[in-house]
């Protein structure tokens, strides 16, 4: 049964809904597979340009589900390091994914759905949205989702959070810099449509570029070769199809190509 489901729409926006709500979305083995063949497919579509990761029902996610805990409780080293693999090869697919990505939360998001929500560019959550990275309260750690929420909120919050495991609201969620907005839940697909014309309106190719070009400079130490990269990296989008395209329409005061119905 596909608990994942993918919807492209002819604007090229993608929507991924996690869709089993009568377990609060908790994911499996085979969610995890699912999710990871869903956004390798909306990776390599070159007609999407934004895709919304979204789920149905009450929670955003509950994290891991009850049934496969228990069957992982009984699994070797071996296969747990399997299992592991394919959690992390998941959340790394959704974070190099070439397109934005938008986080639509509408409820809870425990453990490694916090993953999930750290791996997008962008997170809109309802005001009654709660989190927790619960894993500690039954003696394990969250390990595989580490990089991206640490890379989320930082070091410091990520220590009180990863040992506490307390509930916190949308807005201190926001406050750590896990989400980008909270927003009444009325309005939250208004506020995520609101985004998505924001990045319509941009050139297709910069918008990628854009997005690759924060993975390829943060964290590097601002030198030579650094500075000499970025640099080519100007250069090059100037000269593109693109990049001519848009200096001229803003030259001339019109509509770039992109932008025309």
């Amino acid at each position: 049964m596909e608990k994942v489901i993918t919807e492209i729409d002819s604007d090229g926006i993608a929507r991924v809904t996690l869709d089993n709500p009568s377990k609060h979305n908790a994911f499996d083995d085979q969610i995890i597979a699912q999710l990871t063949d869903a956004f390798s497919a909306v990776a390599a579509n070159s007609n999407v340009r934004v895709m919304v990761l979204a789920s149905e029902g009450k929670s955003f996610s509950a994290g891991a589900d009850l049934d496969w805990m228990k069957r992982m409780a009984s699994y070797s080293y071996d296969e747990n390091l399997q299992d592991a693999r394919a959690l992390a090869l998941m959340l790394q697919t959704l974070k190099t994914m070439p397109q934005p990505t938008i986080a639509r939360i509408q409820g809870a998001v425990f453990g490694g759905a916090v993953g999930l929500v750290s791996c997008c560019d962008i997170a809109v959550a309802a005001t009654v949205a709660t989190f927790s990275l619960s894993e500690v309260k039954i003696g394990l750690v969250p390990a595989t989702v580490s990089p991206y929420v640490i890379e989320a909120i930082g070091a410091r919050a990520a220590r009180r959070y990863f040992m506490t495991a307390e509930r916190f609201s949308a807005q201190t969620a926001k406050h750590i810099g896990l989400l980008s907005e909270v927003i009444g839940p009325e309005n939250l697909d208004k506020q995520i449509g609101l985004l998505i014309d924001a990045l319509l309106a941009n050139g297709p190719e910069a918008v990628i570029a854009s997005k690759q070009l924060v993975a390829d400079i943060n964290g590097q130490a601002i030198g030579s070769d650094l500075i000499e990269h970025t640099c080519k990296i100007i250069a090059k989008i100037r000269v593109s199809e693109q990049g001519q395209e848009g200096l001229q329409a803003f030259l001339e005061k019109r509509k770039p190509h992109w932008l025309e119905d």
